[in-house]
């Protein structure tokens, strides 16, 4: 039996990844070095599938994002050098980001003209063959153009353009072939979509003539299951991958369809999405299970990951600080492919290693679902109107109020004293005076700059989630389990082990020290139930939903805390909750119902306090009646890099609320710009009316620099009081 490995992380060990590509941008290295440095990264990452498995594919290491690499493969847009590369990403026209199915992966959107006309304009596919010729019997890596186009946004008939792409990737597939490629791999996540029986149609026709005679192709695909995949076994490809964990129902389709004799199925049987260690005699067991339905011999069987591996940090070979109890119950992406590895030689009767592998994994555990969170709580809104005229009383807030979404700059100074503190090396006093000094500055600056709603700076938090995780009952925390969020963005992924509790404050104290100094209101920030959940890994076997109620009740008693202490408004961030939702629409009802009601056990206070919500990177228009059940009073969401396009969500659903729609593209390197921010005003006031217009970025500012911070946050303020001068007449 043969096995099988695909999307391995491109971090490096010691997150080589992100210091090469910043050290570019920031002029330390040229573009030749730059290449030298990755192409060592990609060795090592060759390497590790070498030690492991017998094949994987070429060619899956990207610079930013393998979507905006298929864009520029077939003439989108222009690949001339890295520094217009990389301006797709963080230029004046940056693309929009979004996440990568329901993962917290962020590609960016290619913009696909009406009769676009594809055309091969990048080999990348032959670059990387060539440049690792000594592994010419592995696939080549290639995004599929259903999924490619399905992600893109489109200006004319979908069938029009796949039939044009198609044509192209047909070029493409015949030179690759032409230049002894002999086989590819092909990931087409999104036949794991609701797709349409006209799409399945045009699947079929365009793909039989796509593909060349005498080219191998791995079809594979993941995050769900495959409802057409009988129609599947009518194209001229040679194996196809299923994933069987997060595809539960591709074992029912396989017991009622079968499997072709002349293919391969590839089986996704290790988790590539979240590290609970994998035992490996279930997995072998479930194996013969897949053979029996399948009728498959074990010559047409091949062990693989269940998603792309880059989901999970590299390696648990970097986690020297790890409690063993835990650490024995994980498994990352080097450990991943150890684990299929120890399935191929287990079916080979090689079974000690596998058994001593396995012996510490455990079921996890387990809750039962809190009934009365499902049967009494109450999804319909609060009465919004009159809770509104009650805080305005209180705050006496202007037109169009100014704010931030939390986070402000954390320099080389405050993360050298951070560090110093985890390490021990700096004690809690000097630790707690440093932070208190970084928020009394940061509330003068606030002040002196005129916003109108305060935040203390989130400078004691390294991360949304982490922050949070390391200071609730029942997480632990990583000190090098890194994986890559969207470009150089990394974000260390909490461990949920154990039911989770509050057992003292998360923010009260830098919140409450904000508030005694300030002048003005200051926003208490948390983050929400369903994120906290989506952007960690969990080891327990409880139903989902148990734990994120877990979560909210826990977090609810953060707010009431801080509402207790004088905080009039709190901001509870739900990046997440769309993004976490199943792919398919028919599961899609009960994950709101659950997610909405975790969200609005959290935000349960008093009506004269407040309630904000911070959604990014999301389209609403298919959710907004379960946004409308959510229990808030604003909501800031992304809206600069489209020109407020998603607001166009909202109309005509009577969205009686405010909204702050992001005015500044803080992932861009570019400060705030004048048009930009009255463009997506006037489009909003239009929807909301200028009474229920806030002014604010789309994100946190973490990460930029306090120059571009201040001039930008210096325009909202400036353009916020044109406006209300403009609109203080106005009974609308």
């Amino acid at each position: 039996m043969k096995n099988y490995a695909y999307g391995f992380p491109r971090l490096g060990k010691c997150r080589e990844f992100k210091k090469s590509i910043e050290d570019f941008w920031e002029g330390k290295i040229n573009e030749k070095q730059l290449v030298s440095l990755l192409n060592a990264v990609e060795e090592e990452r060759i390497c590790f599938y070498k030690e492991y498995v017998d094949a994987f594919p070429l060619g899956e290491f990207t610079y930013y994002d393998n979507i905006l690499d298929t864009a520029l493969i077939f003439g989108v847009y222009n690949f001339k050098n890295f520094e217009t590369y990389f301006n797709y990403a963080r230029g004046k026209n940056t693309l929009e980001l979004k996440k990568y199915f329901n993962t917290n992966y962020h590609y960016l959107v290619p913009s696909i003209e009406n009769n676009f006309e594809f055309k091969l304009s990048w080999n990348k596919p032959l670059f990387y063959f060539k440049t690792f010729f000594s592994f010419k019997d592995d696939p080549v890596f290639l995004i599929g153009p259903y999924t490619f186009l399905r992600l893109s946004r489109l200006n004319e008939d979908f069938d029009k353009a796949f039939e044009r792409l198609c044509a192209a990737y047909k070029k493409l597939l015949g030179e690759l072939k032409n230049n002894h490629v002999h086989s590819i791999h092909l990931e087409e996540p999104a036949f794991c979509l609701d797709v349409t029986k006209k799409d399945i149609k045009s699947i079929v026709s365009n793909y039989k003539k796509m593909i060349p005679s005498g080219l191998n192709i791995n079809l594979i695909t993941y995050y769900e299951s495959v409802d057409f995949l009988p129609h599947l076994y009518e194209l001229p490809v040679s194996g196809i991958g299923l994933d069987f964990i997060a595809g539960e129902d591709n074992i029912d389709i396989l017991k009622k369809n079968g499997f072709p004799k002349d293919k391969k199925l590839i089986c996704g049987l290790v988790d590539g999405r979240n590290p609970l260690r994998s035992n490996i005699e279930e997995k072998v067991k479930f194996l013969e299970l897949i053979k029996r339905v399948s009728k498959l011999s074990e010559e047409n069987i091949i062990v693989s990951n269940s998603a792309p591996l880059f989901h999970l940090p590299v390696t648990l070979d970097n986690e020297e600080n790890l409690d063993d109890n835990i650490k024995s119950k994980i498994s990352f992406a080097k450990e991943r492919l150890y684990e299929i590895k120890l399935i191929t030689q287990f079916c080979e009767g090689k079974t000690k290693a596998a058994r001593k592998w396995s012996s510490k994994v455990t079921s996890g555990l387990r809750n039962n679902i809190v009934k009365k969170d499902f049967d009494t709580l109450s999804l319909l809104p609060k009465n919004y109107t009159n809770r509104k005229k009650l805080q305005q009383k209180i705050l006496n807030l202007p037109l169009f109020p100014t704010t931030t979404i939390g986070s402000f700059p954390q320099d080389k100074e405050l993360r050298k004293v951070r560090f110093g503190f985890t390490r021990g090396n700096v004690s809690l006093h000097d630790y707690d005076n440093f932070i208190r000094a970084k928020i009394f500055n940061f509330i003068e600056k606030q002040e002196e700059i005129g916003l109108d709603i305060l935040t203390h700076g989130e400078f004691e938090r390294t991360d949304m989630v982490e922050f949070f995780a390391q200071r609730l009952k029942g997480f632990i925390t990583t000190q090098n389990g890194w994986v890559i969020s969207y470009g150089t963005r990394v974000y260390r992924p909490p461990i949920i082990y154990d039911e989770i509790k509050r057992e003292r404050p998360l923010t009260l104290k830098e919140t409450f020290y904000a508030q005694s100094i300030a002048p003005k209101p200051v926003k208490g920030i948390i983050t929400g139930p369903i994120t906290i959940l989506a952007w960690s890994y969990n080891l327990r076997s409880s139903p989902l939903c148990m734990i994120s109620f877990e979560l909210a009740h826990a977090l609810n008693e953060e707010v009431k805390n801080l509402a207790q202490n004088e905080i009039k408004i709190i901001q509870i961030d739900e990046p997440a909750i769309r993004e976490f939702a199943p792919l398919k629409k028919r599961k899609k009802g009960f994950y709101f119902s659950w997610a909405v009601r975790s969200f609005n056990i959290a935000s349960r206070l008093s009506p004269e306090v407040q309630i904000h919500t911070h959604l990014c990177y999301s389209e609403f228009s298919e959710i907004i009646n379960w946004i409308k059940k959510m229990n808030f009073d604003v909501i800031t969401i992304e809206a600069a890099r489209e020109g407020a396009k998603i607001t166009n969500s909202f109309k005509g659903v009577k969205f009686n609320r405010a909204i702050g729609p992001g005015v500044w593209d803080i992932h861009s390197k570019y400060p705030a710009d004048d048009k930009v921010i009255r463009g997506v005003l006037d489009k909003s006031i239009k929807i909301f009316g200028p009474k229920n217009v806030w002014i604010n970025p789309d994100c946190g500012l973490k990460t930029r620099k306090w120059e571009e911070v201040e001039t930008s946050l210096r325009l909202m303020v400036k353009i916020a009081k044109i406006y209300r001068n403009k609109f203080k007449n106005r009974t609308i």
